[in-house]
Formats: C-alpha cells, sequence, structure tokens
C-alpha cells in the first residue's frame, strides 16, 4: 500500500543506550505503523561505522531512504518492555549480533513535565516545530522536527520519558562493557537521542514534502 496523503505515522518506544566500549544504539519498538508491529535497530560502532538491523527487506528500505547507514542487516528481531522477575520491567532485545537486557526505571523530570501536554497535542507537527527550538537548549543534539531525508520531513512526539537504569550490552557475543552514555551523539539522521539512557513513549511522523516515489510503496 501507498499512504495516500504522503504520510507515515510510527507508534511505539524508542530506547537509546550507550555502552563503555563506544557502542551506541537506538531501538524502535513500533506497537502501530503502516508495517504493523515490528522492532529495528540502529547501532553506531566505535569506529563510526553505522549499521541498520531490520527484521525484512521492506521495512530496511523505508528506513534507509530516511536514516543514513553503511550497513543493513536482515536479520531477526526481536524487542520487548515487560515486567522482570526481581520487579520493575525490563527492555530484551535480541537482533543479530546484538543482545541487551536494560532494567527500566522511572519518569525523568522531562518526563513528568511532557505527562502534562494533552497527547493530541504533543504529538502534532505544528506543536513539535514550535518546541523545537526549545529541545535542543533542553537536550543537545536532540530535534523534534527536521528534514530527514531529501523529500520528507520528520517529527518526534514524546509523550513519555523514563530512565534506563543498568545493562547488560553484547555484541556478536562479547560484553561491551556497562552502561554508558550516548557520546557523542549518534549520527543517522537530523536528531540523536538524549545523552542519558532513556526509554520513550513516541509517536513518529514522516511527512512527504514531495510526491511518493517507488521507495514509499509499501507490502
Amino acid at each position: 500500500m501507498v499512504t495516500v496523503s504522503g504520510r507515515w505515522i510510527f507508534q511505539g518506544h524508542i530506547a537509546g543506550f550507550g555502552s563503555q566500549c563506544g557502542l551506541r544504539a537506538v531501538v524502535g519498538i513500533w506497537d502501530e505503523s503502516p508495517y504493523g508491529a515490528f522492532a529495528d535497530v540502529m547501532v553506531e560502532l566505535p569506529s563510526g561505522r553505522r549499521l541498520l538491523l531490520a527484521p525484512q527487506r521492506e521495512i530496511a528500505n523505508f528506513i534507509e531512504t530516511t536514516y543514513t547507514f553503511e550497513e543493513v542487516l536482515l536479520v531477526p528481531v526481536h524487542a520487548k518492555v515487560g515486567p522482570s522477575t526481581g520487579g520493575g520491567e525490563v527492555l530484551s532485545v535480541e537482533a543479530g549480533p546484538l543482545r541487551l537486557s536494560a532494567s527500566i526505571g522511572g519518569r525523568t523530570r522531562l518526563g513528568l513535565l511532557l505527562a502534562l501536554v494533552p497527547r493530541a497535542i504533543a504529538v502534532h507537527p505544528r506543536w513539535l516545530s514550535l518546541i523545537n527550538p526549545l529541545a535542543r537548549l533542553l537536550s543537545p543534539g536532540v530535534r523534534t522536527a527536521g528534514t530527514a531525508a531529501p523529500g520528507r520531513r520528520e517529527y518526534y512526539g514524546v509523550t513519555g520519558l523514563r530512565r534506563v537504569e543498568s545493562a547488560s550490552i553484547l555484541w556478536d557475543g562479547c560484553c561491551c562493557g556497562p552502561l554508558a552514555e550516548i557520546v557523542p551523539a549518534v549520527r543517522f539522521g537530523f536528531s540523536s537521542v538524549p545523552a542519558t539512557p532513556i526509554l520513550a513513549t513516541v509517536q513518529t511522523t514522516i511527512r512527504a514534502t514531495r510526491q511518493p516515489s517507488s521507495g514509499d510503496t509499501l507490502s
């Protein structure tokens, strides 16, 4: 199918985390999207090489036309947030060479403020364009609106922010060390994630600024 209005909406969660070895990653867990429910992972290695881990070719094609990578791996991607055995919640990710288990904490101060904004406003592109300068001040590297790729405009509507307290991170079977800030910022698109590891509840809206092309076709 092709989005008739030239608009694609993805609802779910984004988790951003770094590690002591320098590996940084962004995990997307999408409950609702033009592709149905799925998960994907964007990884920036300590060398600066950027990889996309995606579960299907059609999903990878769409993401590749929105963000920038040096390599794309088509692998099963399983990511979920659920209760942990010791109480609280845990984020679990299995995607090709990546294995992650992260403990999710409470809402951040900014998350408490975001909860006060009605959702219909918080995810609206006009609001996100308006607050973009403020977002840049509150969290360097973060943008709520910008040009995702030639012919596309993207908006991040965050309605919740929770801390990632700790994590076990493996890449290709090797331990990446303890959880660390996402420094330097990741370079997949016009915006990074906050430097402090977080789990965000988000609606991502992508709008075409030109007529949809064959790359905008979904199966």
